[in-house]
Parts: structure tokens; C-alpha cells; sequence
């Protein structure tokens, strides 16, 4: 399966909140198999599926050369007093701004088998698993940020030359 163009800012499938996953069928499968073809370009630390247009509870993750995928993810438990870290979203080029993450995430979902799959960890993972479960509860990391950052955020979104 070939990468899945990303969808930007102002995609509404980007703040609709994903549906759950009730069967592993062939279209799934494929949803993976693009999710983990999506994510394998360098520079990329997670996708979600409402990012390559598909309305359903699902990410793929390459960090630190741990690279899988979680279907009907749920962050289970944060740890540690929430840290401003640098963030940054395909779906929004070029900008980056401090937003909260807690420095330990740990999510549970399931893998095309079924089976209960855990992800854990700190730093970038535990980011990236936190702005990916988000995206499929219709957030982006922009929703996070304090009222003067998001207001600069719009503005340059709008003097973009991708918007």
C-alpha cells in the first residue's frame, strides 16, 4: 500500500471525533497497512487515521525505531505533572508550539488479531501517543494551546501558503 496524502487544517474529518473499529475486515487491514506505509516517511512520529481521511479509532507510531499501529486506542494512564514540550502536526505544516504532555502515556488497543496490544512510554513516544489518541477524538494539538498562542497559530495559518 502506497503513503496516504495527509489532510490539512480546515479538513473537517480532522475535528470529527473517529468511530470505533467493530470488525477487522479487509478495508482495516489495508487502513494498517497504509497507516504504517503513512508513518515510515522520515520526520514522522505518528499517524492517525482521520489524517489519511478515514473516519476510524486508529494510529500507527515510529519512534526511537519502535514503529506498530493500535486500532480503538484509549490512553489508559498519564503520569508525571503535564511539561510544555514542543509540538508540531502534519496536518498543520511548519508550526510548532509548547503544549502540555504528560511525560509518561501509557494506551491500550488492539492489533488486527484482536489481541490486547500496550504501548508505553516516555518522552517523544508518550507525546506522540498522546497528540494521536487526541486526533481521533477530533483534537488537534491546537485545542491546547493557551488563547494568545492559538490566536498567533490562526493568524499564521491563514498567511500560509498551504491553507
Amino acid at each position: 500500500m502506497p503513503e496516504r496524502q495527509i489532510r490539512l487544517f480546515g479538513d473537517p474529518v480532522l475535528k470529527t471525533p473517529s468511530a470505533p473499529i467493530e470488525e477487522v475486515d479487509e478495508r482495516v487491514r489495508g487502513l494498517v497497512a497504509d497507516l504504517l506505509d503513512s508513518v515510515a516517511v522520515p520526520g514522522r512520529a505518528g499517524v492517525a487515521a482521520s489524517q489519511i481521511g478515514v473516519n476510524l479509532r486508529a494510529f500507527s507510531y515510529n519512534v526511537d525505531g519502535q514503529v506498530g499501529y493500535l486500532l480503538n486506542p484509549r490512553i489508559v494512564e498519564l503520569r508525571g505533572e503535564p511539561v510544555p514540550v514542543d509540538e508540531g502536526c502534519l496536518s498543520v505544516p511548519e508550526l510548532w508550539y509548547p503544549v502540555k504532555r504528560a511525560p509518561y502515556a501509557r494506551a491500550e488497543g488492539m492489533d488486527l488479531d484482536g489481541r490486547t496490544v500496550v504501548v508505553e512510554g516516555t518522552g517523544v513516544l508518550a507525546q506522540a501517543l498522546q497528540h494521536e489518541v487526541d486526533h481521533l477524538d477530533g483534537l488537534l494539538y491546537l485545542d491546547r494551546l493557551e488563547k494568545d498562542q492559538r490566536r498567533e497559530a490562526m493568524r499564521r495559518i491563514r498567511e500560509s501558503r498551504w491553507f
